[in-house]
């Protein structure tokens, strides 16, 4: 079964969980069904309008949301096959994954491993 986990920082922040906090009850509402896909044991592939590979990263996905034209993503990578840490996450203005964006799911994503002490 898929897990999704909030990365946290060394002194105990979790941005993602920051970031949620500050949403309206409809967003939040929209976001935690789309949370909940990954967890449901009876789905077995996570269709891409919810769940994407960003090209040219370090192996960083999004879980995107929509809602009311507002589109949330939640920026993360895979631990392992069925762990999903998500580490950082924005309200998008453009089409594109804004880059520095993308840089600081990247650090994060390095800084999880290296206190971990694994591979990726």
């Amino acid at each position: 079964m898929r897990e999704i986990i909030f990365y946290e920082t060394t002194n105990g922040k979790r941005p993602v969980e920051d970031f949620l906090d500050s949403l309206s009850a409809e967003e939040a509402k929209k976001v935690a069904w789309v949370l909940k896909l990954f967890e449901d044991p009876d789905v077995k592939e996570i269709p891409s309008q919810f769940f994407k590979k960003l090209v040219n990263t370090d192996d960083i996905w999004e879980v995107r949301v929509n809602v009311r034209g507002k589109a949330i993503r939640m920026l993360g990578f895979l631990d392992g096959e069925d762990l999903v840490v998500l580490d950082h996450a924005i309200v998008k203005k453009t089409q594109k994954t804004p880059r520095n964006a993308i840089k600081i799911a990247e650090e994060r994503k390095k800084d999880y491993f290296s206190r971990k002490g694994g591979e990726q």
